[in-house]
């Protein structure tokens, strides 16, 4: 039998191992299951606990005008754009407390990560640029001039295409990312805003705001080859004005942020055709999805509210108070 002291040496061995093994693991998604709101005008993210009946459980003051917001591969920190402080917010998962700031050029509005999360593009709404951002070390590695008022951002899945909006040139900038130079442009709708691209990589969709459309670029040709219209019930064409979209994992179905109409459309990836629409609140600014894709978080910004529709019966089941002009809708999970 093993004595006392082998016992121990034998424990105290063990327990070394294993917390080397924790340390060598990757981490993984805090998973709180929360949902953080961005508010452009009470400068702040809104955490709610759904497990609480959506309670707010932290107000977390950042820096004016929080609009875009993405988390890190792991879930520990959200990045939030602030559009009227030049800087983009890091906020702490598991304190929910402001605790960094990345230095941007003027009114940062929308951004995505690179891979590796080493590097961000982000859109400067008032310089017309798109800058690449070291994350680390906080300084601009490039500079790409674009249209007036680039906004929406995405990047191919290779990374060597990044895609960006200009909403006062009409147009869709193509970036070839390690030349960092523009090398085409694309004619679309009027004002155009966001981005999704299909899972097979082949389409990118582009809402247009002012002209009520999404245009579909076929990414071989870099042409619009579809231009989809909307017209939900009780609204006429000039309410129509799509911004925020979202595609679901299976790539079958895009949910489209109608703005003034007040509604959400929904879209075969395959058909291209409407499939239905459901009334949300006052001016459909953005939609995301839960983490089961059983709901759709709606931000309304006219209503200072987010509608929650369930995607089995397809209707707005429930509405919950926001802060001012909400932005940004992300579920932790």
């Amino acid at each position: 039998m093993m004595n006392s002291h082998a016992l121990r040496r034998f424990l105290f061995s063990l327990a070394t191992l294993l917390a080397t093994i924790m340390m060598l693991q990757p981490a993984e998604a805090a998973g709180t299951g929360y949902l953080f709101v961005s508010n452009e005008r009470s400068n702040n993210v809104l955490v709610f606990d759904p497990a609480k009946d959506y309670a707010v459980i932290k107000d977390i003051k950042t820096s004016r005008r929080p609009r875009d917001m993405h988390f890190n591969h792991d879930h520990t920190l959200l990045y939030v754009a602030c559009g009227e402080d030049d800087v983009i917010d890091i906020i702490d998962v598991a304190t929910l407390e402001v605790v960094d700031h990345i230095p941007t050029a003027r009114s940062p509005e929308m951004f995505v990560f690179n891979k590796d999360e080493t590097e961000l593009y982000v859109s400067n709404e008032e310089n017309s640029t798109v800058q690449i951002i070291s994350i680390k070390d906080k300084i601009i590695v490039n500079e790409i001039p674009t249209g007036a008022e680039p906004e929406g951002v995405i990047l191919s899945e290779d990374e060597k295409t990044l895609y960006a909006t200009s909403e006062v040139a009409d147009m869709v900038h193509v970036i070839d990312t390690d030349s960092g130079s523009v090398v085409d442009n694309i004619i679309v709708g009027t004002r155009p805003r966001r981005f999704v691209l299909t899972k097979d990589g082949k389409e990118l969709w582009v809402s247009d705001e002012l002209s009520g459309e999404v245009s579909i670029i076929d990414r071989a040709t870099n042409q619009v080859i579809d231009t989809l219209s909307f017209v939900p019930p009780g609204f006429r064409p000039v309410d129509v004005t799509p911004v925020g979209m979202t595609i679901n994992t299976a790539g079958d179905t895009v949910y489209v942020a109608l703005g003034r109409a007040n509604h959400i459309a929904f879209v075969n990836t395959a058909s291209h055709e409407i499939e239905g629409y459901t009334l949300v609140g006052s001016r459909a600014w953005e939609a995301r999805l839960s983490p089961d894709e059983k709901l759709l978080y709606v931000a309304n910004g006219l209503s200072d509210d987010v509608s929650i529709v369930d995607l089995e019966t397809r209707k707005n089941i429930r509405t919950i108070s926001a802060g001012r002009i909400p932005h940004t809708v992300l579920v932790d999970g």
